[in-house]
């Protein structure tokens, strides 16, 4: 499924395709626009996204 969000440092708009087989995922990816690491987390039941967020990683 494809997701949208903002970056957290740049505020770019974004987009990922997420597995909605992945019932949880929290990992780092570095943004496409000013490729600073982000950390994703997100959790789906079922087929629907519950959650998502995109933190910026301190001291980075």
């Amino acid at each position: 499924m494809e997701h949208f969000f903002t970056c957290p440092y740049c505020w770019e708009r974004i987009s990922m395709i997420l597995d909605p087989t992945e019932e949880t995922s929290d990992y780092t990816e570095d943004c496409e626009v000013c490729c600073r690491p982000i950390e994703l987390f997100f959790r789906f039941s079922g087929e629907a996204l519950v959650r998502f967020e995109a933190r910026v990683i301190e001291g980075i």
